[in-house]
């Protein structure tokens, strides 16, 4: 794996059904090397702190590979790094092989996922289709957050290596397809180990617990 891009936002104001809101989505690529702390990248910005950002969602990365599927989609062919909100497009970044707990390396910083992604009415904003949300959730493949244990710098073109693996091997996609799919095999038993792990993200653990 490596970072084909680093992507962060300034404040943009934005408009949904009449009202006004603040948002950070609109990520956008930078060259140069960039410190990363416990709370993200420096020079990237939240606005809706309930949802979006914080120790738990410090940092969002996404797959190179998925902007053909997207592209394709969403009838977009221009779409670039950065698209989806996520702050490193990462080559080979695959959420089913990626598990919750695991700790990567990238340039300085260490990084443990720590939840996926569920996107909100903003990720149809920033790509100009009311759709977005609901395909990127039926899809199942919706990036990877992450929070850091080990502050440093990072930078586009730096390899991005495992470095430890957790034991409970609960893979990003199967998390997030038994939530949102019904009919997935072995789900309720799936989300009542997810329960367990105290690595998950406690966003994540509030969902399994107040699932209906």
């Amino acid at each position: 794996m490596r970072v084909m891009s680093v992507n962060i936002a300034r404040v943009r104001e934005i408009q949904f059904r009449g009202e006004s809101h603040k948002t950070g989505i609109f990520k956008e690529p930078v060259t140069d090397a960039v410190s990363v702390s416990a709370l993200g990248l420096q020079g990237d910005r939240q606005c809706d702190l309930l949802n979006h950002g914080g120790e738990h969602k410090a940092v969002y990365g996404f797959a190179l590979e998925h902007y053909g599927h997207w592209r394709e989609t969403l009838d977009q062919p221009g779409l670039g790094p950065g698209a989806f909100g996520e702050n490193l497009t990462i080559s080979g970044l695959n959420e089913d092989t990626v598990c919750i707990g695991d700790q990567l390396a990238i340039g300085s910083v260490r990084l443990e996922v720590s939840q996926p992604r569920v996107p909100c009415f903003k990720l149809g904003v920033a790509l100009d289709d009311d759709r977005a949300p609901a395909l990127f959730t039926r899809h199942f493949y919706t990036g990877v957050y992450f929070r850091v244990i080990e502050e440093g710098d990072l930078k586009r073109g730096d390899k991005v290596e495992v470095t430890g693996r957790h034991p409970a091997g609960l893979s990003v996609h199967r998390l997030f397809r038994a939530f949102y799919d019904r009919d997935y095999p072995d789900r309720n038993a799936l989300l009542a180990e997810a329960m367990k792990l105290d690595v998950l993200a406690p966003e994540w653990q509030h969902k399994l617990r107040t699932r209906r």
